[in-house]
């Protein structure tokens, strides 16, 4: 099936070639990456960066940044149901604590645990951009960047425009959201409001979602100074989440709050850009959704924090440094009440040479951790101009993770932590090369890690209900990854083809054919393609097809597809998820909705 959906592709490249006019430079040429101290233009960062922009946004068929990602080589998401209630984030064939999220630059991950890291997911309505950073970014970030991270780049503005949407479809979905922008003489505003509703597909698989977000700039015209706030609550029911047990019924509340400030001194050769930041995680979970005193586990985690980032330009180069600092709190009826505090400095500098064609980042992060003590994490960068158009790249890198809360702590009826958990450790390589053009944008990676002490919850045998959290043994993971991106003009109108492939091995399975809670789900392959057309002029095509076969054997193709009708200042949505219904899980043991559609109605008040 693999091999006839890339035949299938190549087809539709080759026909649409003939039929090409040419068109101006793309918005991705000029995009400069945020998530780095050292900001660089996408074209002459070394490292395996995909930009998801706002058109890719507009066209992906998603309503969600968990539906968003899964689109993205290299990339998975393993989601429990719709709405984005419960998704799990992996990178190359990472774990979910092994991930970093960032909002605008801000670190989102959770001390208890990972599963938590969609949870600070933004509405699409507010993003611009998204960067996701594969491979080791431990220097560049910290612990938690482990296998790769992922910086969502919110909007700057909205230009005075309030924009209301309402969807309704499948299973009582339910949704509406309303997003403004206030701009005035020395400040601007951006308020997004929306909720999302669903009576489920299955039994116990309900959910009540409601986002709030603002971003305010104040002091714009001197020394400006910005404000992020957040706050995301779910409720959802979460049957076979975690368990097959027929006697639960299991359900789950989560909110996740963000308060930030940022401000950013510029002169001539240096940028300095401080942030200090307040991030809590509230989780309650229930065993069974009516009877709260047969196991309840409560959790409430805070992260304060503060950092400054700063990089200087010279004739040597471009020096990019960094400390951040930050107390973790942790409340809980199941894993106690805990603090830990953490110190991160970062350093990196960029060499040019040959005539700026040859660069050399050399970098190391040093942490400290009141409870893991003193790490360290050098890496190296090299890429080289073959031509403007064409760049060869490699990096390594040490990447370390300590554990969660969870993995040291917890214990319910089926899984138990392990307080002498060792850190993680790993050591990762990667060669890559990419072409990037107006019309036509392509990237191939090759990479290796070896990895020790990886946690994962595991069982001695088949016949134990009980999975315990272990260091496991040494464990190599290869793969590589391609993405291209081709655009085009018919009739005057610009066309998009996306496509990308990964694939990922792991000797995992040759060391404890036991495993495991997590770990057996990996993808071994990975293909996905959109196409985005519009012929008529008002009416624009989205198809997007996805591809996986995981280690477990199981293998599915699933189909989603939008239609957009703009009308003045509305817009009229179709968007049909699953369209062949096909039969799947991504996580655990919970099975993937049936096919589904939603339909739209958006107004833009000017």
């Amino acid at each position: 099936m693999l091999k006839k959906f890339s035949l299938f592709t190549a087809m539709i490249i080759a026909f649409f070639q003939l039929n090409a006019q040419e068109i101006p430079q793309q918005e991705l040429d000029s995009v400069v990456v945020t998530g780095t101290r050292i900001d660089l233009p996408f074209r002459e960062n070394s490292r395996t960066i995909n930009i998801v922009t706002s058109e890719d946004i507009k066209n992906s068929a998603a309503v969600n940044v968990a539906d968003l990602l899964q689109q993205v080589a290299g990339v998975d998401i393993r989601r429990r149901g719709t709405g984005g209630s419960q998704a799990d984030l992996y990178i190359r064939g990472g774990g979910f604590d092994q991930t970093l999220l960032l909002i605008d630059g801000i670190k989102m991950d959770d001390a208890q645990t990972g599963h938590h890291t969609m949870n600070a997911a933004l509405p699409i309505e507010v993003i611009e951009r998204i960067e996701i950073i594969k491979g080791p970014a431990a220097r560049v970030f910290g612990q938690n960047a482990f296998t790769g991270a992922i910086n969502i780049v919110t909007k700057k503005s909205l230009n005075n425009t309030v924009s209301a949407n309402l969807e309704a479809g499948s299973f009582g979905q339910l949704n509406g959201n309303v997003t403004a922008g206030v701009e005035k003489e020395n400040s601007s505003h951006i308020i997004h409001v929306g909720r999302v509703t669903s009576e489920g597909y299955r039994n116990n698989s309900d959910y009540d979602n409601s986002n709030y977000y603002l971003k305010s700039t104040f002091n714009k015209n001197a020394q400006a100074i910005e404000m992020t706030a957040a706050f995301m609550e779910r409720k959802f029911g979460a049957e076979n989440f975690y368990t097959t047990n027929p006697t639960f019924n299991e359900y789950e509340e989560t909110q996740n709050s963000l308060i930030a400030f940022t401000t950013t001194f510029r002169k001539e050769k240096l940028k300095i850009q401080p942030r200090v930041y307040w991030k809590r995680n509230q989780d309650m979970f229930l065993l069974r959704r009516n009877e709260p005193s047969f196991f309840r586990n409560f959790h409430v985690t805070d992260k304060i924090g503060a950092e400054a980032n700063a990089s200087y330009t010279s004739k040597l180069g471009i020096t990019g440094f960094g400390v951040d600092v930050s107390k973790i709190y942790i409340r809980s009826n199941n894993l106690g009440n805990r603090n830990r505090f953490m110190t991160n400095v970062f350093l990196e500098h960029k060499f040019s040479l040959a005539d700026n064609r040859l660069d050399i980042t050399p970098g190391v992060a040093l942490t400290y951790f009141s409870d893991f003590k003193f790490h360290a994490f050098p890496g190296l960068d090299i890429g080289f101009d073959i031509t403007p158009d064409l760049k060869a790249y490699g990096n390594i890198g040490y990447t370390y993770r300590i554990p969660t809360y969870t993995d040291l702590f917890y214990s319910d009826p089926v899984t138990t932590g392990n307080p002498d958990l060792e850190p993680e450790e790993a050591f990762a390589q990667e060669l890559g090369i990419k072409y990037i053009t107006p019309k036509f944008r392509a990237s191939l990676a090759f990479f290796n890690r070896d990895a020790q002490n990886l946690i994962d919850y595991v069982r001695p045998n088949t016949n134990e209900s009980v999975f315990s959290a272990t260091n496991i043994a040494e464990v190599n993971t290869k793969g590589l990854e391609f993405d291209a991106s081709y655009n085009f003009k018919i009739n005057g109108k610009n066309q998009s083809l996306n496509f990308g492939y990964a694939y990922l091995d792991d000797n995992i399975l040759d060391q404890n054919e036991e495993l495991s809670r997590y770990s057996l789900r990996t993808l071994k392959h990975q293909y996905t393609t959109r196409l985005s057309t519009q012929l008529l002029k008002n009416m624009r095509q989205n198809i997007v097809y996805k591809y996986a076969e995981r280690t477990t054997g199981q293998t599915y193709n699933v189909w989603d597809a939008s239609l957009v009708y703009t009308l003045s200042q509305m817009e009229l949505t179709i968007t049909a998820s699953n369209i062949f219904d096909a039969d799947y899980i991504e996580s655990g043991f919970t099975p993937m909705p049936p096919s589904n559609v939603l339909f739209g109605l958006r107004y833009n008040f000017k």
